[in-house]
């Protein structure tokens, strides 16, 4: 069989949200950091790496060289230049595909295949090949149908356009990456899609920037009292976070166990506490706060940038991630490299990356006393806490984004063998 040279040029795209945001934005997340640290890899590898996502500012640099030597992000005008709905993005995808064009005319660049993320980004995938004649390798990240199943009411659903698009994306994309089995699957029983372009390999972590840090000094970075006991949630503020389970757990072991919590703090990581139009989840979250009497318990902190992450997790006793959906869990392999033990809810990703009673504990989705209880559990038992961080650590060793990278490098051998 001949063989496949590696790709010398990328173009990977991230259309409605930069690589380079603060996780816990209104559109941030483990997606950013996934294309962020996967293309920092390939840069690392020599593999030179455009990155092209919607200008969200217009005093921002168009290019910016944060990906590495080979790396770079690429702002495209299209649509306002500020933050808009996720769904509005849709509305100026032509004129995003019309920006690509240009500057990769006028820079009369040449590129060997596409990486897309997102369903946004498929579409936009789409129109660059009919220009580019080059294959397409796409991620979702989430699923639009996926979202529905635990949504409780319409504010919460994917639009209709968005599982079209999706379903339009797996048809048309020349391989589909799976972050875990269980994603494999929903791609099949959930959108009927052809499975045998379908390739399995999970997200990956920066070992060198998640490592285990002494306790007392990322305290002392993040200010913490030493002798406190801390408890961290990060992630987007946003309904199918769960962090109203976390809250209610957190009432109940205060309300049963209040010595226990006497020196505990619930640092929750996301979002912006203190705007004038904070998110309806904010808010709801903060009212809840107050009702349920453990404003001295849990502070909002805001969104964190990538470099100060590591401390928080280090400093924590434990990381909670309650939700309801999660196609993988970033934030969970992120504290797991650390050394922190993760309490996660067995739904998606997590339930595949968290192992109960190994590296963490798995609970029922939307169950306060079950989290309840496994938080009590680590907060009293410290050898506990140990071997479960110890454990989780090992774990992680298996996600370093140079193993994640020759998996992903095979699969574009592949697809432009074919294609």
């Amino acid at each position: 069989m001949k063989q496949t040279p590696p790709p010398s040029r990328i173009a990977v795209l991230s259309v409605h949200t930069c690589p380079l945001a603060m996780l816990g934005g209104k559109k941030t997340g483990g997606m950013n950091v996934y294309v962020r640290d996967f293309s920092r890899e390939l840069s690392r590898r020599g593999i030179q790496v455009d990155v092209f996502t919607r200008s969200q500012d217009d005093c921002q640099p168009r290019v910016v060289h944060d990906l590495g030597e080979n790396g770079r992000v690429i702002h495209i005008a299209a649509g306002p230049q500020k933050p808009i709905p996720v769904a509005d993005v849709q509305n100026h995808l032509d004129e995003f595909v019309r920006g690509v064009l240009e500057f990769t005319h006028n820079a009369n660049i040449q590129y060997d295949l596409i990486h897309s993320h997102y369903w946004l980004s498929g579409l936009v995938a789409e129109k660059l090949r009919e220009a580019w004649h080059i294959p397409i390798v796409h991620m979702f990240h989430t699923l639009g149908r996926m979202k529905n199943r635990i949504a409780l009411d319409d504010s919460q659903r994917a639009s209709q356009a968005r599982i079209d698009g999706e379903k339009h994306v797996m048809d048309i994309a020349d391989r589909l990456i799976a972050a875990t089995p269980a994603e494999e699957a929903q791609f099949q029983w959930l959108y009927g899609a052809d499975m045998d372009k379908v390739v399995t390999i999970p997200p990956g972590v920066d070992l060198e920037r998640f490592h285990p840090i002494p306790k007392q000094e990322a305290k002392e970075k993040v200010n913490i009292p030493s002798y406190h006991q801390n408890i961290v949630f990060a992630g987007r503020i946003e309904p199918l976070k769960g962090i109203d389970t976390l809250l209610k757990a957190m009432a109940l072991i205060q309300k049963r166990c209040p010595e226990t919590v006497k020196d505990v703090c619930v640092a929750i990581i996301g979002g912006d506490p203190w705007s004038d139009d904070r998110s309806a989840e904010m808010s709801r979250l903060q009212t809840m706060r107050q009702e349920l009497g453990i404003n001295d318990l849990v502070t909002f902190l805001g969104a964190k940038d990538q470099n100060i992450l590591p401390n928080h997790y280090a400093a924590a006793e434990m990381v909670v991630m309650p939700s309801h959906y999660e196609s993988f869990g970033m934030v969970a392999l992120e504290a797991m490299a650390i050394g922190t033990p993760v309490i996660a809810s067995e739904v998606g990703g997590l339930a595949f990356l968290v192992k109960d009673g190994v590296n963490g504990f798995h609970v029922p989705s939307r169950s306060p006393e079950a989290l309840a209880e496994r938080i009590y559990e680590l907060l009293t038992d410290a050898d506990l806490r140990e071997r479960l961080g110890r454990q989780a650590r090992a774990s992680a060793q298996q996600y370093a984004w140079p193993k994640i990278a020759e998996r992903m490098l095979a699969v574009y051998e592949d697809v432009r063998r074919e294609t």
